[in-house]
């Protein structure tokens, strides 16, 4: 298994939120691969610490002050419905 790991601890630091994607599609592209197509559909301005293996990535976004859990996990939700990250979705 190949990963790539963040070069931050930010596991435990609370001015990061914890996304987590799977991949449902065995067929799907790897992780590697998605989790740069990830990072460049979310927005530019985010602050993003990806970890990516076989078929999972692990993104801790900033939180800013304009920017909610909430807000953060939809924007994710809606970047993963992108054709380009068909078979990847948000693990609940």
């Amino acid at each position: 298994m190949v990963m790539m790991t963040a070069q931050w601890d930010v596991e435990d630091t609370p001015g990061y939120v914890e996304v987590v994607t799977v991949r449902e599609d065995s067929t799907a592209p790897s992780a590697e691969t998605t989790v740069i197509r990830l990072l460049g559909l979310l927005p530019a301005h985010w602050r993003c610490v990806p970890e990516a293996a076989e078929d999972r990535i692990r993104l801790w976004i900033a939180r800013d002050g304009a920017t909610t859990d909430t807000d953060i996990h939809r924007a994710v939700r809606a970047v993963l419905s992108d054709t380009a990250l068909w078979g990847w979705a948000e693990q609940t």
